[in-house]
């Protein structure tokens, strides 16, 4: 008999239960496996009863169910499994086969695997897939790289899963070699990261600063997802404020303790590697991190104090300087989420095509918002931009949101309400557009205590100095090198 499978799929958590359902919607088979096969049995008898979904309880029986090309996804823990499954499925597979990483795996992981499947014969795609389980079972967005010859084999499946935006245009693309798709999809979850805590930021501002109730917070929230902030993540914080338990905002009774997963962190530690400032991502990710010390909070509020955090202004007027505030560091925090990209793609040699990108996390992924369309418009206008926040029409944004953005910044730090997103956009808009910052005296510094040199103002770039600025210090300068 005739294989029947058009994809495998490993690992029958949600997400891989969910992405195998919408598969077999769009009318591809599908072979299931999972490493604990009684959940393969589970899986048939339960979500994917009447389906043409084909169960294996062996590696070897999911791979001779599959028509060739054979297609294998991964749908397991980042890190070792995903190495691990790679051996077990080599031996089984042949020249052209593709494996496929659909986890959240780090790039470099990616970048290795790639070459290393590709010198036993085979393809490998690691793929971003965001959109979580709805995502999944609905339409993600999704993100591939890997082996450019793999991509005509998976399009037809991975863009008919994927989520649509208006004219029908699919949320997925290829993004390019190697590790290129897993550094998309970790450049959106530290973007990810900064859309949450900026609006965490505006809620914190209105709970605490404004008193304002749970459902006041709605109201505000589901008008401003009718504006320009229309996003999944403002959708879904005005139904959390929205949400009652015994007839009480169950948000209230959460503890405040942020988890992560380490995409974020990733985003932070590749920008120091690269030289980017991702200052609000890193902002957003070390919030998290003090979130984590509860205890620790609940004693030093009783020991260090601060001004009342009652905010007097004017109720309606200080809720538009937040969504002002909120709107021109979400521009900031894209800005410098596609300079990430930027870097890169010049360090690895990938040819990233950021309107494509903008596109593809427009609809499905968890950070979808009306705002994409601007960012793709803004590259298809030009596609070398180096800032988004020099596009006329980001520029005319935050020109006509700066007078709140800086209210809200400024009445925080004096009420001793904690921004730090909102201050670390502000600070970055602050020093991108200065001509003149104070890092020449932090050269002399440097220079003054470890010979490390520096360039003049009346000399051309490139040539560097070193001062004896004690008179005991000597002439020789220390070596020069770029972070």
């Amino acid at each position: 008999m005739e294989p029947q499978g058009d994809i495998a799929l490993i690992g029958l958590a949600v997400m891989g239960r969910n992405l195998i359902l919408n598969m077999n919607d769009h009318g591809f088979t599908v072979v299931a496996y999972n490493r604990t096969v009684s959940k393969v049995g589970e899986f048939l008898q339960g979500e994917a009863a009447g389906t043409k979904v084909i169960g294996a309880h062996t590696v070897q029986e999911m791979v001779s169910n599959l028509k060739r090309p054979r297609r294998v996804m991964l749908l397991v823990k980042a890190g070792q499994p995903v190495d691990d499954f790679i051996e077990k499925l080599i031996p089984h597979l042949s020249p052209g086969d593709i494996i496929i990483d659909a986890g959240n795996s780090l790039y470099q992981d990616t970048i290795r695997r790639t070459k290393y499947v590709e010198s036993r014969g085979l393809l490998y795609i690691g793929t971003g897939v965001s959109g979580g389980e709805e995502g999944a079972r609905t339409g993600p967005s999704i993100m591939p790289g890997g082996s450019s010859d793999a991509w005509p084999h998976v399009a037809p499946i991975f863009q008919a899963i994927a989520a649509k935006v208006d004219d029908g245009t699919p949320c997925c693309d290829w993004v390019g070699e190697n590790g290129a798709g897993h550094y998309v999809k970790m450049v959106h979850n530290g973007i990810e990261y900064g859309d949450m805590q900026l609006i965490c930021e505006a809620y914190s501002l209105m709970k605490n600063g404004l008193g304002m109730t749970a459902d006041q917070m709605h109201q505000v929230f589901a008008q401003w997802n009718d504006g320009d902030l229309d996003s999944y993540l403002v959708e879904i914080t005005r139904d959390i404020l929205a949400y009652r338990e015994n007839g009480e905002p169950l948000v209230e009774k959460i503890l405040d303790t942020a988890g992560q997963k380490g995409t974020g962190k990733w985003t932070v530690i590749s920008s120091q590697e690269l030289g980017i400032p991702v200052t609000l991502i890193a902002s957003a990710v070390y919030a998290r991190c003090v979130s984590a010390f509860k205890d620790e909070r609940v004693k030093a509020s009783n020991k260090l104090r601060g001004p009342k955090q009652q905010i007097t202004r004017k109720q309606e007027k200080f809720i538009e300087d937040i969504r002002c505030a909120l709107y021109a560091s979400k521009i900031v925090s894209y800005a410098q989420g596609f300079m990430l990209l930027r870097a890169a793609a010049k360090e690895y040699g990938w040819r990233l095509n950021y309107g494509n990108i903008a596109m593809m996390w427009r609809g499905g992924c968890i950070i979808r918002s009306r705002f994409l369309g601007k960012i793709k418009e803004a590259y298809e206008k030009h596609p070398r931009l180096p800032n988004l926040m020099l596009d006329i029409y980001f520029k005319g944004q935050i020109r006509r949101s700066q007078k709140g953005w800086r209210n809200v910044v400024a009445v925080a730090a004096k009420r001793g309400i904690p921004v730090p997103a909102f201050s670390a956009a502000l600070a970055f808009y602050d020093s991108y557009r200065s001509e003149r910052l104070p890092a020449n005296l932090l050269q002399a510094q440097r220079d003054y205590f470890g010979a490390h040199t520096y360039e003049r103002t009346d000399q051309p770039r490139g040539e560097f100095f070193h001062t004896n600025w004690t008179g005991r210090g000597g002439d020789v300068s220390s070596s020069t090198y770029n972070v």
